[in-house]
Order: structure tokens, then sequence, then C-alpha cells
């Protein structure tokens, strides 16, 4: 098997993997979404909740446009749930919520993983607009010129910048995955979940988070591919 045709099979796998975990997120968020509360709190209730009971003050919650476009900004400190969490007083909506308000405890808590993904978003901003073009660009030139210096060049470039977007993915891990483990803890202390609701927060969770792993497995075997194929050009 050449080695374009076994990127491609990697490719497409990893397409087909991306669109089944995306597919099962939505329909456990659907199907947890029809499990209501017995406290009736909303996910905005949830995120408040969770806030105060860590002295958090100063992030405000809002609801914005969308499904699963749940986020937490650093920058303006604020917990953005989408309109299928802010106002829900679904076991998803919670589990999403509390998910959201523990980026903001590992924000004030100067969580380690946390801060190396804050640090690297600049560098992956810059990197996501040129990345593409500096690595077709070197394949053109080293297609039509095996011997290219300049092609070997600006591939090297644009494999540099796509490696930093990879390790974002890696780093995005470790905060995902934390931040899950907090909410799951806090919302049964905190009584929001018991024994009939706590295996479905978990479940949603569980199943968020795997799209973050089959985002960083397609990152880094795009990665591999472009080195081989720079490797390959130099010999």
């Amino acid at each position: 098997m050449s080695l374009y045709t076994l990127y491609w099979v990697i490719f497409i796998g990893i397409a087909i993997l991306s669109w089944l975990v995306q597919w099962n997120l939505t329909r456990k968020f659907k199907k947890y979404s029809k499990m209501p509360l017995s406290n009736g709190m909303t996910g905005k209730d949830v995120a408040e909740m969770m806030l105060r009971e860590n002295n958090i003050s100063n992030v405000k919650v809002l609801s914005t446009n969308g499904m699963l476009t749940d986020n937490y900004n650093p920058t303006n400190h604020t917990i953005n749930l989408s309109e299928g969490v802010y106002a829900s007083n679904s076991v998803a909506a919670a589990a999403v919520a509390a998910h959201e308000t523990g980026h903001a405890i590992q924000h004030q808590k100067a969580y380690g993983p946390l801060k190396m993904r804050s640090a690297l978003v600049p560098v992956v901003s810059f990197s996501s607009k040129w990345v593409m073009w500096l690595i077709l660009g070197g394949m053109i030139l080293l297609g039509s010129d095996g011997r290219s210096g300049l092609g070997s060049t600006i591939l090297l470039i644009g494999i540099v910048l796509f490696g930093i977007t990879t390790l974002f993915s890696f780093i995005t891990l470790p905060v995902e995955i934390n931040a899950s483990k907090r909410a799951l803890v806090w919302l049964n202390q905190a009584g929001i979940t018991n024994s009939y609701n706590d295996a479905a927060a978990k479940d949603a969770l569980k199943s968020a988070a795997y799209t973050y792993v089959v985002a960083a497995l397609g990152s880094l075997a795009s990665l591999l591919y472009y080195i081989m194929v720079f490797l390959g050009s130099r010999d």
C-alpha cells in the first residue's frame, strides 16, 4: 500500500469515526434532554450555583445561539450556554452547564493544562489561517520538482505549524476530562444528580469527550503523513 493510499484509508476511517461519535453525542444529548431533574433546576441555575459554591463571583452565565455550542470564555469571564442548556431543567443540561463551569474553576485555580492551552491560542489561531496553504504549496512544489529546496522548506514550516495545532488538540484532552470530573463530583455532592440519573450525566459527558479524542487522533494521523511526505522528499 502506497503512502498516499494509506493516508486516505486513515483519513476516511477517522472521518467515519468522527461522524459516528458526533451522531452518538447528538443522540445521547436528545435522550438525556428528556430526563428532567427532580429539583427543576435549569442549566443556568446549575452553573450559577456551582460558581457560588466555588466562590467565583466574576463570571457571568449567558445564553448563546445554537445546539451544543456551550463554552467558557476566559477572556471576558463568561459561561455561554446553548439554548438547549440554558433554560432546560434536564440531566443533559445540568451536566453540560457543570462541565463549562468546571472550566471556570480551572481558570480560577490556574490549572496547568488550561494555562498551556490558553498560551497556545494565539499561535493556533495564526497557524489555522496559514497551515494548509503552506502544506499544499510545499507539496505542489515538491510534486513539480522533488528536489525543490523551496518546496521542502515551505512544507517543513507547514508541518511545524500543524504540529502546534496537534499539540493543542492533545493538551485539550486533559482539560476537558478534568472539567467533566469536576462537574460529575460536584453534581453528586450538591445533590443535583442522584443514583437514578448520575449515570446519565456521566454518559453524556463521556460521549462529548470522545469528540476531542477523535479530533486529536485525526490531527496526529495527518501530522505523521505530512512528516512522511517530507522525509520521503529528502531521499
